[in-house]
């Protein structure tokens, strides 16, 4: 088991300096397995991670969790909230995590020596105890622990444009296997033919 100044120093090479965001998402990666009673960091698939926003927040939750995208233990949904939801994926039992509200403020009784917010977060949110630091609020997920996980072995091809879908993502309309893209889920718009012939000649032309 890693220490939080192991876990730091880790988090911190990969972006060759360590910020308050990174200490939280340690101390949140920390304090998510201890409330499953599990050990972290982990190298099997028993723990699954929601962070609720990327950037070094969620560097800082990867390292002390062991949790990472490449092993499917580790899901970004957006909300840009540094918090993170913590699945048990053997009973199902998940935890959130955050940052209490006052945090900020909190942070200043910690480091008072420290009259810049940014490095008094930086010391505090390292030594703060964790009931003044964080929220843990057990919660119900929406979907299914099966279903976030799903079948990595499965795949089919949409009815609409072919492409292959992995992971059990194909979605269900009118009878058809589609992706989620045709089933007009898309978080990309195609550009008109006209555009990209004109960029595809352009290209070729200079």
């Amino acid at each position: 088991m890693l220490s939080l100044t192991d876990i730091l120093e880790q988090s911190a090479a990969q972006h060759s300096h360590l910020c308050p965001r990174q200490v939280l998402g340690a101390r949140i990666g920390l304090a998510g397995a201890a409330a499953l009673g599990l050990e972290a960091p982990r190298g099997d698939k028993r723990l699954l991670v929601i962070v609720e926003t990327d950037g070094c927040f969620a560097d800082g939750v990867a390292t002390a969790t062991g949790c990472t995208v490449g092993h499917r233990t580790l899901r970004v949904e957006d909300y840009g909230k540094i918090a993170a939801t913590f699945v048990d994926t053997k009973t199902g039992q998940a935890i959130r995590v955050a940052p209490n509200l006052d945090v900020r403020q909190r942070a200043y009784t910690y480091a008072p020596q420290e009259k810049r917010h940014y490095f008094a977060q930086l010391v505090a949110y390292q030594v703060m105890p964790d009931h003044e630091l964080l929220s843990v609020q057990e919660v119900s997920l929406t979907t299914p622990v099966e279903a976030l996980i799903s079948r990595a072995g499965v795949r089919v091809n949409c009815m609409l444009c072919g492409e292959e879908i992995i992971n059990e993502r194909q979605v269900q309309r009118g009878g058809l296997l589609l992706c989620k893209a045709c089933a007009g889920e898309a978080y990309y718009q195609q550009a008109p033919a006209i555009r990209l012939e004109l960029r595809q000649t352009a290209t070729a032309t200079s």
